[in-house]
């Protein structure tokens, strides 16, 4: 008998999920309900309708239920929501929204993939403040239209993550004022520290006004009052704080929900009840490094948890390997990537790590349109396996970060992350790829080679003051140093040994940290034992030093910053 198969959610895991069915299955009847006008849409564009990048909101939906049928013999129902799963009898109820009719459908196996609600909380005033969420091309329709409407000027993005970091960079293209709120003390919480102030400097030249360590408390009409005192004045609030499982139907026909409330699902995507599986943004799934649960809601995890979901519902072995949260980003000229474990994450799961950060050329110098590209990798110590990598830069950072995260995934150390032989040619990378040399940096390290500290533990030893010596040449140190440095060229290094204490901690730096690690390792042959490298160099320290120093009343710890 022919397999009737019903899936809840017609967007990404949903739409996938019946797609691969129909290619193992010609004869099974699929039925997808989506509660929205679109199945099939690219959810992850919608804020590139707002600075006109996609011009037309109906150019977002990707597939039409007519297409569906004729291509497919899939049967997707729009605004058909699903009011509720009899378990016992193997039935939906279903209500079409637009008739208001109420029918049942049985099933043989179904899917459940409704995905993830933005979340919206009921903050004092709320209730009378124009707030946008950005979920479906419903909603991304109705913020453009409202703004251009009501011809607003100044903007609010509540939230700094993927959605609010998107909508904040393409509301500001289209020539809205903007402001951006979050209440932690950085975006994109998958980068460290360090790293993401390279984006804090570009959104902040980019004239967005950010918002960090900042929480709201309220709203009188449209302006938004923080937990500082301070009001934000705004025409229109887009709220992008996070999303939440949507576990309502799972919940109410007794399917088990986890502590973070997710819909609780098996290693083959299967629900307690072995009729019905969920995929996407519902559910948590392991990590592949740490083994814990975690809520990915990614568009990339949920295509391979419906491909896994179909297979395993025709009997064809899966292996789920688990997940690592590799994702990418642009934000205005800077790309930015990361996979993973960050050093956060590492010291809340008590994984004892270290981690190199290094700024090479993106592609050979004397190519047009070279760039410096930050990159972090991070690695357990003492096995060398790889946890993670972080890259921001104008090139191609996710090329980089995938490398990192196929080498993840195969449990690779630094050590064959060093060996990989990569594609070269000077318009594309060069002969020592940056990944290659991230590895050949944290080898060292690991060898005792020499020692660092990191970028983010300057400003600390400037106010302590630390004995740094900057090796760059004296044109350059005139141009910019950090305050209190002492000036010895690695061109006049060996002449003036004698300048070097070696009853105190040395602290070397250069531009890049690549002639400063010449210079550590010239000393460390000198019988000074007293040598640390300062790791991402006097470019890493401006762009860590630049946002916090405009935006606060702190000091300084350069004399001039060097971005180039």
């Amino acid at each position: 008998m022919n397999k009737k198969i019903l899936i809840v959610g017609g967007v990404a895991g949903g739409a996938s999920t019946a797609a691969r069915i129909r290619r193992l299955d010609e004869r099974a009847e699929i039925i997808i309900f989506e509660k929205g006008p679109h199945v099939s849409f690219s959810n992850c564009c919608l804020p590139y309708h707002l600075s006109g990048l996609i011009p037309e909101h109906e150019q977002l939906v990707l597939m039409c239920p007519e297409q569906f049928y004729k291509q497919y013999r899939i049967n997707a129902r729009v605004n058909n929501e699903v009011l509720s799963i009899n378990r016992e009898k193997k039935e939906l109820t279903v209500k079409n929204v637009v008739i208001n009719e109420v029918y049942t459908e049985k099933y043989d196996k179904l899917i459940l993939s409704p995905g993830a609600d933005a979340i919206v909380p009921p903050i004092s005033g709320i209730e009378n403040a124009d707030v946008f969420v950005v979920k479906n091309v419903v909603d991304i329709a109705k913020l453009n239209g409202f703004i251009v409407s009501k011809k607003a000027k100044n903007i609010s993005v509540i939230g700094a993550g993927f959605i609010g970091l998107e909508v904040a960079e393409n509301l500001k293209e289209a020539g809205y004022n903007v402001t951006l709120i979050e209440a932690a003390n950085q975006v994109m919480r998958n980068l460290d520290e360090d790293i993401v102030q390279i984006l804090h400097k570009e959104i902040y030249d980019q004239g967005i006004h950010l918002i960090l360590h900042d929480k709201v408390v309220g709203f009188n009409e449209n302006n938004i009052s923080l937990e500082s005192g301070q009001v934000v004045e705004s025409d229109a609030i887009v709220m992008a704080i996070g999303v939440k499982p949507n576990i309502k139907l799972a919940k109410e026909c007794g399917l088990a929900i986890s502590e973070r409330g997710c819909i609780k699902v098996d290693q083959n995507y299967c629900t307690e009840d072995k009729d019905i599986y969920a995929v996407g943004d519902a559910i948590e799934v392991t990590h592949a490094i740490s083994g814990k649960k975690v809520h990915l809601p990614l568009a990339g995890p949920a295509q391979k948890q419906a491909r896994a979901v179909a297979d395993h519902i025709y009997n064809i072995p899966v292996n789920n390997t688990g997940y690592i949260g590799s994702s990418c980003i642009k934000i205005f000229n800077y790309n930015a990537a990361s996979t993973g474990l960050t050093s956060k994450s590492c010291d809340v799961l008590g994984i004892k790590y270290d981690s190199v950060y290094v700024i090479p050329q993106d592609k050979v110098g004397l190519m047009p349109g070279n760039n410096q590209l930050h990159f972090k990798l991070i690695y357990e110590v003492p096995t060398g396996k790889v946890l993670g990598a972080q890259a921001v830069g104008k090139g191609n950072v996710d090329k980089r970060v995938d490398i990192v995260a196929t080498l993840i995934k195969t449990n690779g150390t630094i050590d064959d992350l060093r060996d990989l032989e990569l594609c070269y040619a000077p318009p594309f990378s060069t002969a020592k790829d940056v990944v290659n040399y991230a590895a050949l940096v944290a080898l060292n390290l690991m060898k005792g080679s020499f020692k660092q500290v990191h970028v983010s533990e300057v400003r600390k030893l400037v106010e302590n003051n630390a004995y740094i010596i900057d090796v760059r040449e004296k044109h350059e140190f005139e141009q910019g140093h950090i305050i209190g440095a002492v000036n010895i060229p690695l061109s006049e290094l060996r002449d003036r040994i004698t300048e070097i204490p070696k009853d105190k901690l040395v602290y070397v730096h250069c531009r890049s940290a690549q002639r400063s690690y010449n210079a550590a390792l010239a000393l460390g042959h000198l019988g000074f034992d007293n040598i640390y490298n300062i790791s991402g160099s006097y470019l890493g320290i401006s762009f860590h030093e630049y946002f916090n120093d405009q935006t606060t009343d702190r000091k300084p710890i350069v004399t001039k910053y060097n971005f180039n």
